[in-house]
């Protein structure tokens, strides 16, 4: 079983997840740093809401969005901060290991800075 990661987060934004984003990626971040805040769809996000009504949820909440949604939300994205600012997309596609995923979404909070991803979407792996 990995360590817990200590909290040294650089990373002010918080995560959304998408509703399709597998939810043992959330519990296995959750899991390494318990100070990650990161949110689960279910309070937000109503099964069959639209990429652009998400991305303009997780904007009003000022939460970078985590999706396994790599088909339609960079398109959907673009037109968003075409007119909008985001704080950003991570996509993470299902052929990724979880293990792989957790690890990844760490390495960002843990060294990016939270304005780095203003309007910024990036796939995993990075």
């Amino acid at each position: 079983m990995p360590e817990k990661i200590p909290c040294r987060g650089r990373f002010e934004d918080r995560f959304l997840a998408d509703e399709n984003l597998d939810q043992n990626i959330v519990l296995g971040v959750m899991r390494r740093v318990p100070d990650v805040d990161f949110e689960l769809p279910q309070r937000l996000i109503p099964v069959g809401m639209r990429d652009p009504e998400v991305l303009a949820l997780a904007a009003s909440l000022g939460r970078v969005l985590v999706t396994h949604d790599v088909r339609s939300m960079p398109r959907h994205f673009g037109e968003f901060i075409a007119s909008k600012m985001s704080p950003g997309v991570i996509l993470v596609p299902t052929t990724i290991p979880i293990a792989q995923s957790i690890e990844e979404l760490l390495l960002i909070w843990q060294l990016s800075e939270s304005d780095e991803w203003i309007n910024l979407l990036r796939r995993l792996p990075l």
